[in-house]
């Protein structure tokens, strides 16, 4: 019991710390390429972290029609949920916090509550434009968890045994040895599903319909300020960690440092480095390169296209598995 707590003494607050200035780096990371890539300058690298600060200094400002305690309590929601994604999954091949039964299903769950709490939060503002920005954000969040929750639960059923849902037995042996030739294609095709679902789980282009500024001045956040919309945007930052975390645990789960063959501190480097790097490789192919070369869709052809097309690929690759075998 006191190993436990000292674990997580130690770890919540590094783990905390760690992903909030990485997410927050991401973003800049994401920012400053996707400029780049359109033949702009660009903002400073550090750019979200100075809006971060900027956001902290301003008073908080409630709408005279919000349900305030609602409203107030949706950015913390928010940001604990997606941290608490993080205590799940495996690190650099270090054993996670909360390693145990069930970790799919739970991360599942903390997933689905940010855009929850956005939607809750706009609705709260009593605002038009927050409102329409929540209900979108709820129709989305309806056509994409189909796929990925499909995409999970075959993930489980090739690893098999009692701790299917574990991430860390699933990182411990690669689902690509699992299966045969044929499962290798359907694993190709959910490995594509998950990059397609990663900018709708974000709401980043062309998924950004909830948010639409152009139409909606910033959808369900449109009433939010100071330090509440500074959650809100943390929680953005370290969501864009977690999901990248939870595809490399289960797709990309190789460390460096056995092919190199060193241990101790120096391996949990190099494996910290090599993890950060296809955290970043990751984003840029799902996130920042499609952002930068797509507009952004209507909200019928989202739903169509995720309730239809991407949930037909996700349904296809797992006939393309069980016909394959496992």
């Amino acid at each position: 019991m006191i190993e436990i707590i000292l674990k997580a003494v130690i770890g919540v607050p590094i783990i905390t710390i760690l992903a909030i200035l990485l997410g927050l780096l991401f973003k800049g990371l994401d920012r400053k390429i996707h400029a780049q890539m359109q033949w702009r300058v660009g903002p400073p690298l550090l750019q979200p972290f100075y809006d971060v600060r900027k956001l902290m200094a301003k008073k908080n400002l409630v709408p005279e029609n919000a349900v305030s305690w609602l409203f107030n309590l949706m950015p913390i929601l928010a940001l604990v949920s997606t941290i608490g994604v993080l205590f799940y999954v495996p690190i650099a091949g270090l054993e996670p916090l909360l390693a145990g039964h069930g970790d799919l299903i739970v991360i599942l769950y903390l997933l689905s509550i940010p855009p929850l709490a956005i939607s809750i939060g706009g609705f709260s503002a009593g605002s038009p434009y927050s409102s329409i920005g929540s209900q979108r954000e709820i129709v989305m969040m309806m056509s994409y968890e189909f796929p990925l929750a499909i995409t999970i639960a075959t993930v489980a059923w090739i690893t098999g045994g009692q701790t299917a849902f574990s991430l860390s037995t699933i990182a411990s042996q690669p689902i690509w040895g699992l299966v045969g030739p044929i499962g290798f294609v359907g694993l190709i095709i959910f490995l594509a599903v998950l990059l397609i679902v990663t900018p709708a789980e974000l709401a980043k282009i062309p998924f950004d319909i909830a948010e639409a500024e152009q139409e909606l001045s910033g959808g369900s956040l449109a009433e939010y300020s100071g330090k509440n919309l500074a959650l809100f945007y943390i929680s953005d930052a370290v969501k864009t960690i977690a999901l990248a975390s939870v595809i490399i645990a289960i797709f990309f789960p190789y460390q460096l440092s056995p092919i190199i063959g060193i241990t101790g501190l120096y391996a949990i480097s190099i494996d910290l480095v090599f993890f950060l790097l296809k955290v970043f490789l990751l984003m840029f192919v799902s996130v920042t390169f499609v952002r930068t070369a797509f507009a952004r869709f209507k909200i019928d052809q989202f739903s169509t296209g995720f309730l239809g097309i991407v949930s037909a690929l996700s349904l296809i690759a797992l006939v393309i598995i069980w016909i394959g075998g496992v």
